[in-house]
């Protein structure tokens, strides 16, 4: 293991890191630096050119360490991490029995404080940015924002914008106007803000009228922001399109004039070829959330057939746990065993795949291509430093097929957003994590406890007595 310290590193001013090699998006670059200046990576380079052109500064060298993109969250919840255990053994379509009725439990506090844990966990996993699909509690959502800030990671936040409610077919006029009005306003707030992006966000197509999705997706598109809209998630919701429109969720969205550049779709694990043609087509981009599809989907999105056709895509968890490299080998084994095993494809991305939409393909995915997701001069300083004299990772042969498959979060000794320390060896710089922690358990038994919640499947132990009586 390295000596490398703290101090070191938690400088407010520009720095010139040399670390063993830097990860750019063409791969490992043994034998250069960044400079990191005002946020953003203002040299990326040749270590010895970086530290002629830079010489009035000290060189901070990071042996052992890879400098690497830290990784994008396409789809978050970040006020749902109270119930994150709560899904296991769920069925599928566990939002209204769930996710609803918690969110509803949830005051400003409760909030705030599981937001700021949602977001501690990403920090630990190697996450730099979020993308948070909206929140149903009733709170404003600059709380969610406040939360974001509070942690130091940046967040693309999305606001709710359904104007359905239940199971009704439409919506009053004033309910619709009102649900755009807030959503321009939404879109302006956040200007300027260094870490928060704003977003707009359908929870699901049919939560929302034609209008709203057309207009929403409009005021995203002028806004240079994004739409999240779930879609082609659960069978429940592709028939319900079916019996309402005649047509899937994807095709009815493409029908209203709702795909493009600025919406991206959560899940879209249930695709016919022909809406893969549409996301091709109109270059819409895609959440793959390969560990929400094994925990509580239906299927798991094609993404290999979507990096082959060129359709835009990022990686999410949807909540499941904030683990960038676990998240990646998901990606990677997720595609293996639905397609890889039956056409015998042994490589199925080839590790490099995974690692991309982790990173630099997350961000295109989320609108941030342009802020974030590679190392590059110009770039927010959005990165990680890697320990790669662990032993899964020192016999190096294929670093980023590695990262993929080996990597995980103990390797991870800083975490950087915006040019700025933000985690040391699992600990956040500037506050206290671990009081969170102690705060956010217990704001979230009371939480459970008072939210109408409707499992169907017991706790693992109690599974068991179930299993042994019979």
């Amino acid at each position: 293991m390295n000596q490398l310290t703290r101090d070191l590193l938690d400088s407010p001013g520009p720095l010139l890191l040399v670390p063993d090699a830097v990860l750019l998006p063409e791969g490992p670059a043994d034998g250069y630096a960044v400079v990191v200046a005002d946020g953003s990576f203002r040299a990326v380079g040749p270590a010895g050119e970086l530290a002629r052109t830079h010489p009035g500064l000290d060189a901070v060298t990071l042996p052992g360490h890879l400098l690497m993109p830290g990784f994008v969250d396409a789809h978050h919840h970040l006020t749902q991490s109270f119930g994150s255990a709560l899904a296991f053994g769920e069925p599928s379509e566990i939002f209204r029995r769930v996710w609803v009725p918690l969110e509803g439990a949830l005051d400003e506090e409760s909030a705030h404080a599981a937001a700021k844990l949602a977001a501690l966990e990403a920090l630990r996993g190697g996450f730099t940015t979020v993308t948070d699909a909206g929140t149903r509690a009733d709170v404003d959502v600059d709380i969610v924002a406040s939360a974001a800030r509070d942690a130091g990671i940046r967040c693309v936040l999305g606001l709710v914008c359904n104007d359905v409610a239940g199971d009704a077919a439409t919506a009053a006029e004033d309910s619709t106007a009102a649900v755009l009005e807030s959503a321009e306003k939404h879109l302006a707030r956040y200007d300027g803000d260094p870490l928060i992006h704003a977003s707009l966000a359908v929870s699901i197509p049919e939560a929302a009228t034609s209008t709203t999705l057309h207009r929403t997706a409009r005021l995203a598109e002028e806004a240079g922001a994004v739409v999240q809209v779930h879609v082609n998630e659960h069978l429940a919701g592709v028939e319900r399109s079916l019996v309402r429109h005649g047509l899937r969720p994807l095709e009815h969205l493409h029908s209203i004039g709702a795909l493009g550049p600025q919406l991206l779709a959560a899940h879209a694990t249930l695709l016919t070829p022909r809406e893969l043609t549409l996301l091709a087509d109109t270059g819409t981009a895609v959440s793959y959330n390969p560990v929400a599809s094994a925990w509580k989907g239906n299927a798991v999105a094609p993404a290999t057939a979507m990096a082959e056709r060129g359709i835009r895509f990022g990686l999410g968890t949807d909540g499941t746990r904030g683990d960038g490299f676990r998240l990646a080998d998901a990606a990677e084994f997720a595609q293996r065993i639905a397609y890889g095993l039956a056409t015998g494809d042994s490589s199925c991305g080839a590790g490099w795949t995974w690692l991309e939409h982790a990173t630099a393909g997350g961000a295109d995915a989320v609108g941030l291509g342009a802020r974030t997701g590679t190392v590059a001069e110009g770039l927010a300083a959005d990165f990680l430093l890697v320990d790669i004299t662990t032993p899964e990772l020192a016999l190096s042969r294929d670093v980023p097929w590695e990262l993929v498959r080996r990597g995980n979060r103990d390797q991870i000794t800083a975490v950087f957003v915006a040019g700025e320390l933000r985690l040391w060896r699992g600990l956040p710089t500037g506050w206290d994590g671990p009081a969170l922690v102690r705060q956010a358990a217990q704001l979230a038994r009371a939480a459970v406890e008072r939210a109408p919640i409707t499992r169907v499947h017991p706790t693992s132990a109690a599974a068991r007595q179930r299993s042994t009586a019979r």
